[in-house]
């Protein structure tokens, strides 16, 4: 595409191939210009008082429910906008990334709903974005099929409602400008499905469906919603087409869920409680507190006290304002060649669902086809053949600040899990310098989130004075320094592809170095 195609002010520093050339049209690079020129002062804005939020945390101040928005909270009159049926069963919810044997394999499990991922699951290279967007239309037009290893994948004639997650607002896309400026990629996915898939969605009895990651706040929920609103109007789409459920998974979020869910009603569809995640931004939002320290990373599960509470807050929230409630996504998946190890792990994956469905969780997240069906069955166990349990509004939760502040466990920490943190951020942040970003790592999936986990456990137990191994050695930047190259050979020996050398160097640098950086997957952009 030559530079007089695209949209005044506009620059794109990566290659147009012919099929790029299909996504990035001068129509839909016109829509990407129009929102980022209208909205890009405010996503500054809201990430301008992240960082102030971060240095008055730092300094020791805990979130709590905001006063000037306590009338939203005790208003019982206001309800989401009702939801088309598409989005009404959502039992089980299979997510991955946008490539397209994970993107035909997720339609075809046989779960209710597949989250693609522009996101966490998936590293944000040029050429995955943008063959991501082709795979996504060519699917909705049910056209997408891929040859691989003498075997055809091709979507069935029933496939799973979709929905989209793009990238957070913390995550720009470097290879367009406008007006010398980078862009914002929630912003750029969003833009190009919109602009290519939500007519056609719509003719289909679906619709454009969201997931919308990171939310630190309801006023960044508004700014989504404003940007839904200018979208609907230069489509021809009528309000409230657009549907968007909020991940829940951040701290400070958790004290603003109602407030959220009040600035998307016309747009919602509800919460989910992206637990992994959550976990990472409890350590990176209180990482200087001395009394802070949670235990090994294993050991810290939807049943710990502070993660109960938020499970069972967002689930009274959302039916309290007639929204569905999603759970998260154990990371636990099948393991082959294995079946006591199999088995240990489908009980942990069917615990997980059926504690979700019993306290009244409309569906729940898997990362695996394998899972759809064990999963499936929890839920209708308790389900029946209703589609969702919006009814069950759990007058009897009751969760006050200090329970979502009750941050146990604390112990143990221990070695392994210590090893165990150095070797997953390694080997995920090799895979995703090479271009993956969702690996399977000793029976589980990870993605940037649980990789943040590990990396942020490592930089908070060096500098906690709780950070004590339970042999009594206090971890420290040497002890993490002297166990990286065992635990790289171990990667190395496992015959694994990634960039394994460069990601051992930045986990110790990320790990050891005083300054924290908000996100792993910031530094890391600017190496692919």
């Amino acid at each position: 595409m030559t530079s007089s195609a695209l949209p005044a002010g506009m620059t794109i520093s990566a290659e147009i191939t012919p099929a790029f050339a299909e996504i990035l049209t001068p129509e839909a690079l016109a829509l990407v210009a129009k929102l980022h020129r209208a909205f890009q002062p405010r996503r500054k804005a809201l990430l301008a008082a992240r960082a102030e939020r971060v240095k008055r945390l730092d300094a020791g101040e805990r979130p709590d429910f905001l006063a000037e928005t306590k009338h939203i909270r005790e208003d019982a009159s206001w309800k989401v906008a009702p939801l088309p049926k598409a989005l009404e069963c959502r039992r089980v919810e299979i997510t991955g990334p946008v490539e397209a044997k994970m993107v035909i394999n997720a339609f075809n499990s046989g779960a209710d709903s597949y989250m693609t991922d522009f996101e966490d699951s998936n590293a944000p290279s040029w050429s995955n974005q943008i063959q991501g967007q082709i795979n996504l239309k060519a699917a909705i037009r049910r056209t997408l099929t891929l040859e691989q290893n003498g075997k055809t994948y091709k979507l069935n004639d029933k496939i799973a409602t979709l929905q989209v997650r793009p990238r957070g607002w913390h995550l720009d896309e470097k290879h367009v400008l406008i007006d010398g400026e980078r862009i914002s990629g929630g912003i750029f996915d969003f833009a190009l499905f919109m602009f290519h898939n939500a007519k056609e969605q719509i003719a289909r009895g679906a619709g454009p469906f969201f997931y919308l990651p990171k939310m630190e706040s309801h006023l960044e929920a508004r700014l989504w919603n404003d940007i839904f609103v200018m979208t609907q109007n230069e489509l021809g789409l009528p309000q409230g087409t657009i549907k968007a459920t909020v991940l829940i998974e951040t701290i400070v979020a958790a004290f603003e869920m109602e407030e959220i869910l009040y600035e998307l009603r016309e747009h919602s569809a509800g919460l989910n409680a992206g637990r992994w995640d959550y976990i990472f931004s409890c350590i990176k939002k209180f990482k200087v507190d001395r009394n802070f320290c949670l235990a090994d990373r294993a050991k810290v599960t939807m049943t710990a006290p502070f993660m109960r509470a938020y499970a069972l807050l967002l689930l009274k929230t959302c039916h309290k304002r007639g929204a569905p409630a999603i759970g998260g996504m154990s990371a636990l998946i099948p393991i082959k060649n294995d079946p006591e190890k199999n088995a240990v792990a489908m009980q942990g994956i069917i615990n997980d669902k059926k504690r979700d469905a019993t306290d009244g969780y409309d569906g729940g997240w898997v990362a695996h086809p394998g899972l759809v069906e064990p999963s499936m069955k929890e839920f209708v166990a308790v389900l029946g053949d209703k589609p969702n349990q919006w009814s069950k509004t759990r007058e009897d939760v009751n969760v006050a600040a200090a329970d979502l502040l009750n941050f146990q466990p604390e112990t143990p920490i221990t070695e392994g899990g210590l090893r165990m943190n150095i070797n997953v951020g390694i080997h995920y942040l090799g895979a995703w310098l090479a271009g993956n970003g969702c690996v399977p790592i000793h029976n589980l999936m990870e993605d940037a989130a649980t990789a943040e986990i590990s990396r942020s456990q490592v930089w908070q137990w060096i500098r906690s004075p709780k950070g004590v191994l339970d042999d009594g050695r206090k971890v420290t930047a040497e002890m993490v320094k002297a166990l990286v190259p065992e635990e790289l050979a171990k990667i190395k020996a496992g015959g694994f592809v990634g960039k394994f050398d460069r990601a051992a160097e930045i986990f110790v640098e990320m790990s050891t170095k005083d300054a924290f950086a908000e996100f792993l997957t910031l530094p890391l952009y600017e190496e692919i």
